[in-house]
């Protein structure tokens, strides 16, 4: 017998494992659109009556309407660590077991992150974008600068062992610290206020809870030492959108750089961290178009390996799951 899935968010990068797995076991439908409360309604009677299985990414929203339209359904399965876009309380009242990716493409975001740090602090974008009035391109040497990394799982410490590699010095703060990073002098844990102050650069690579909401407002961007530079990488939630345009506009923060935005939403616990948000706020307009930020649509995670690993990973905990494991399972 095989199980019905539904398999939405279905992105070009997926192909490729498809085409090398085979999933007799599974009758697979896929979707290249999200799943939400609208484009639920596109699906036939018979696929709502008889899906046991659906996986989606962060982009799309699946609330109590959504899964009150499938009549069998036993698995949600994202293809991502964050499951705050599932509606828990639906699913545990259900039955149905929500699980996650989670521990994905630390190496992809850590070398993206560089990336980024590079672009900022060297002006690579704006020496792209010059025509005849050529700007002040001057930038700074890695190793003469202080990286901030709040976070320290898998990704910050890895974005703090590269950044040692750069010469440069690390500050780190985390509720848990990171033996390794300690014991091989890679960085330097302190706490929170202190590391803004410090910091040339500051990158995050926190999880998003209720806790920490915004934790990067107002207060945070003006204890920053004048003209540090930003990256958030991890969850847009995480920072207040209207705080740093201010702070960048006044000069306060010389650059930064977004891979993951909250969207404007009437209810912010719905919030999403991508571009592919249908209703982007003025804020977010506003700072892409300024010549010292960078935003990209969420893509720190996405090489090929990653895609590849969190595919497998999602399979893995379904048929654990089917075998009455428990792999993989956040619900």
């Amino acid at each position: 017998m095989t199980c019905k899935l539904l398999f939405f968010d279905y992105r070009k990068s997926e192909e490729k494992f498809f085409s090398e797995h085979n999933f007799d076991n599974y009758n697979i439908k896929f979707f290249k659109e999200s799943l939400n409360k609208d484009t639920v309604n596109n699906l036939s009677e018979e696929e709502l009556e008889e899906t046991t299985i659906i996986s989606v990414f962060i982009t799309s929203d699946i609330c109590a309407e959504v899964i009150s339209k499938f009549k069998n359904l036993r698995i949600i399965a994202t293809r991502s660590t964050g499951y705050n876009h599932i509606c828990l309380n639906t699913c545990a009242g259900k039955n149905i077991a929500v699980l996650n990716a989670d521990a994905y493409g630390h190496t992809a975001v850590a070398q993206f992150t560089m990336g980024l740090i590079l672009m900022l602090v060297r002006n690579i974008v704006p020496a792209l974008n010059f025509h005849s009035n050529i700007p002040n391109l001057t930038g700074h040497d890695l190793n003469n600068m202080i990286l901030g990394v709040v976070g320290t799982g898998a990704i910050g410490s890895s974005v703090a062992r590269y950044a040692k590699c750069f010469g440069m010095s690390v500050l780190a703060y985390d509720k848990t610290q990171n033996n390794e990073l300690l014991h091989n002098n890679t960085a330097r844990y302190t706490d929170f206020e202190n590391l803004l102050k410090f910091s040339d650069i500051v990158t995050l690579h926190t999880s998003y809870t209720e806790d920490n909401y915004q934790m990067f407002s107002q207060k945070q961007f003006e204890i920053m030492k004048q003209g540090a530079y930003f990256v958030n990488v991890a969850r847009g939630e995480l920072v207040n959108n209207e705080a740093l345009l201010e702070a960048v506009n006044s000069g306060k923060i010389s650059g930064a750089a977004l891979d993951v935005v909250a969207c404007s939403s009437i209810d912010s616990s719905k919030e999403k961290s991508s571009l592919a948000c249908p209703v982007i706020s003025e804020t977010v307009k506003e700072l892409a178009a300024h010549p010292n930020v960078i935003i990209t649509p969420h893509i720190a995670y996405n090489t090929q390996e990653a895609v590849d690993y969190i595919l497998q990973v999602t399979f893995e905990g379904i048929s654990d799951y089917l075998s009455g494991g428990f792999k993989y399972r956040v619900l």
